[in-house]
């Protein structure tokens, strides 16, 4: 009775075999089609029927609504590159601002770059390198922000002053400082691949023929059950690119070392502060641990805000670590009252609240430069 049920009942590759069946008769393309629609945005905020209005605020010209992610029902990947093309467009737009509200002027890095070579850029006042009395160094954290941001959800969904640099860069002027505007981001160019790169990157190597072509055999095979689920997810085939580094600005650590010896170290500013949001504290730690003399008798106080460095995994040094606790402070996200001490598990610098702020770098601009003004 048993063995008469178990023949009843598929096996496992019974089921694979029945699955692949189904598969190898669903017209993938025509699957597709309405699924999802070309890759393809605007490359300006008019484009987008998106402008910022007399608050700072995103809305749309028509509505005066907030941005909407959600654009189409169900096409979340769509819905997110459009995300993105619209954030590139504000990169742009918060460049302009940083040339033309704030007065600051763009400078290509490397410094002594060639013509084709990849370049980077940062921003600083006419007065970052003669200003003989304070400068004020400006260091985002990772991810897609560049040079002037600290937070693109920030600046998409509230407005200006929450998620750029514009409110410090504007009272730090008022108040006689130099400013300097790291790009830490900006680390290679995106050219697509031409048809013979591709195929060299792939045949490249100097293994045994046998085992290359069971290499080969494996990629093809692997390659093959990628495409066939690709088609679902990304039917639209996007362009095989390769990514071109600069030059000494590989890293937001590499470029936060060449900014410093290009241009912090040879300012004329008696006092030079750093404020570093969460990589940016990172990048700064690994400067000092690089350039431990100078940024000691150059850097008068740090200013963190969530600041993701770790002295321990870093390896900074006694001496760093103890410079760091009577010239640094470390504001982070918490529920205790703006300002309140907060533990640390680290011995290196003081932590306190940012509070749980909706805003958080507005309000803590006149927190963290007042700090910055009594350490001067």
């Amino acid at each position: 009775m048993m063995a008469q049920l178990q023949q009843g009942v598929p096996d496992e590759k019974e089921k694979t075999t029945a699955l692949k069946d189904l598969l190898s008769r669903i017209d993938l393309d025509e699957l597709m089609k309405k699924d999802e629609p070309p890759l393809e945005f605007p490359d300006t905020l008019e484009g987008f029927e998106y402008s910022f209005n007399e608050k700072g605020q995103l809305r749309h010209v028509k509505t005066g609504e907030p941005f909407v992610f959600n654009y189409r029902e169900d096409l979340h990947r769509w819905n997110q590159k459009r995300y993105e093309a619209l954030g590139e467009i504000i990169t742009k737009h918060v460049y302009r601002l940083l040339e033309d509200e704030c007065h600051l002027k763009k400078v290509t890095l490397p410094v002594d770059a060639t013509e084709n070579e990849p370049k980077s850029f940062i921003f600083m006042s006419e007065d970052a390198l003669t200003n003989p009395d304070k400068l004020l160094v400006l260091i985002h954290g990772n991810g897609v922000v560049r040079a002037g941001q600290w937070a693109r959800r920030l600046i998409i969904n509230e407005d200006l002053d929450s998620g750029t640099q514009i409110p410090y860069i504007k009272k730090a002027t008022e108040e006689g400082y130099g400013v300097i505007v790291l790009n830490p981001n900006e680390n290679y160019i995106e050219v697509e691949k031409t048809k013979a790169q591709v195929q060299l990157s792939s045949d490249s190597s100097d293994e045994p023929a046998e085992k290359r072509e069971r290499k080969d055999k494996i990629q093809k095979e692997t390659k093959k059950r990628r495409d066939f689920y690709e088609k679902y997810r990304n039917p639209q085939k996007e362009k095989e690119t390769m990514q071109m580094y600069i030059r000494d600005n590989g890293s937001p650590e590499e470029h936060t070392i060449y900014v410093w010896d290009h241009f912090i170290s040879q300012s004329a500013a008696e006092n030079v502060f750093f404020v570093a949001h969460s990589y940016g504290g990172l990048a700064f730690v690994e400067l000092m641990i690089q350039r431990e003399a100078e940024v000691k008798n150059k850097v008068t106080a740090v200013a963190f805000t969530d600041s993701v460095h770790n002295v321990w995994h870093q390896e900074a040094g006694k001496t760093i670590r103890e410079w760091m606790r009577e010239n640094c402070c470390n504001w982070v996200s918490s529920s205790e009252p703006l300002d309140a001490s907060v533990e640390s598990m680290l011995p290196d610098c003081p932590r306190v609240s940012a509070a749980m702020m909706l805003h958080f770098f507005f309000p803590l601009k006149k927190f963290i430069l007042s700090w910055v003004n009594h350490r001067g």
